[in-house]
C-alpha cells in the first residue's frame, strides 16, 4: 500500500536569469512500513522536497498524497490539522521546549490537537528510545542525543501516517548518530512506522531499506533506486 505519492512535483524560485528551479518533475511512491533516505549535496533540492512533502511549503505545480489525501486540495487550517494528525517531524536542530519537561514536549502535538495521550503506546515509545529516567528532566539537562530521541518520540506521538527526518543526526557526534539511527530505525520497525529521511551523509542513508538520490532538482538513478517515476 502506498502511503505517500509524489507526482511531477516542482517549485521554481524567481523569473527570467534569476529562476531557480529547487524541484524538477520529481515523482516516487512511498510504501506503508518503508524506510526511504532521499541523499543530495547542499542545493540539491532535499529540503525543499521534505518541506513539500511534509506541507510545510506550497509546490509550483505537482501533487504530494498522504494516504490518498492531496495536501494541495486542502485549505490552510484543514492542512494545519492534516499536518498535526498524520506527519511527524524529525529535524537537524532538536526544537524542544525549554521550559517544559520530557514528557510534556512528547505530549504537545497531542494538546494542541486536544487528544489525550495513549499512555501505554507512549510508554513504550518512551521505553524503546531509552527515555524512562528522563521523563521530568528539562532540555537543558539533556544531553544532545538525548534532546533527538525525545524529538522522535515527540514525532511518534500522535502515531502519524509517516515520518519524515531532515538531517536528523546532524548536529551529533558519529557515535552518538549511530545510536540515534538504530533507534530510529528499531522504533519505525516496532510501530511499523514509514519514514523518509533526508541526509547528504552516504553512510547513513546506507542504513534506509531504499535509497534516491537528488541532483539539480531531479531524482537520478542509482544502483540502490527503484520506484523513480512511478
Amino acid at each position: 500500500m502506498k502511503i505517500l505519492e509524489v507526482k511531477d512535483l516542482r517549485k521554481i524560485y524567481g523569473k527570467g536569469e534569476t529562476l531557480v528551479k529547487a524541484l524538477d518533475g520529481v515523482s516516487f511512491s512511498v510504501e506503508k512500513g518503508e524506510f526511504l533516505a532521499v541523499v543530495g549535496t547542499s542545493g540539491s533540492g532535499k529540503s525543499t522536497l521534505l518541506h513539500m512533502m511534509g506541507g510545510l511549503d506550497i509546490p509550483t505545480g505537482g501533487k504530494v498524497l498522504i494516504d490518498g489525501k492531496d495536501l494541495s486540495s486542502m485549505k490552510e487550517e484543514e492542512l494545519t490539522i492534516f499536518r498535526r494528525r498524520n506527519i511527524g517531524f524529525v529535524f537537524q536542530s532538536y526544537n524542544l521546549v525549554p521550559m517544559l519537561n520530557v514528557m510534556e514536549n512528547i505530549t504537545v502535538p497531542l494538546g494542541l490537537d486536544g487528544k489525550k495521550p495513549d499512555r501505554e503506546y507512549l510508554e513504550n515509545v518512551i521505553g524503546m528510545l531509552g527515555l524512562e529516567k528522563k521523563k521530568n528532566s528539562l532540555p537543558s539537562q539533556l544531553s544532545g542525543g538525548q534532546q533527538q530521541r525525545v524529538a522522535i518520540a515527540r514525532a511518534l506521538a500522535a502515531k502519524p501516517a509517516i515520518l519524515l527526518a531532515d538531517e536528523p543526526t546532524g548536529n551529533l557526534d558519529s557515535r552518538t548518530s549511530q545510536d540515534v539511527l538504530s533507534l530510529l530505525r528499531i522504533t519505525c520497525q516496532q510501530f511499523h512506522q514509514t519514514m523518509v529521511m533526508i541526509t547528504h551523509n552516504e553512510e547513513i542513508a546506507q542504513t534506509a531499506d531504499r535509497i534516491l538520490r537528488i541532483e539539480d532538482g531531479k531524482l537520478v538513478k542509482g544502483s540502490d533506486d527503484y520506484g523513480i517515476g512511478e
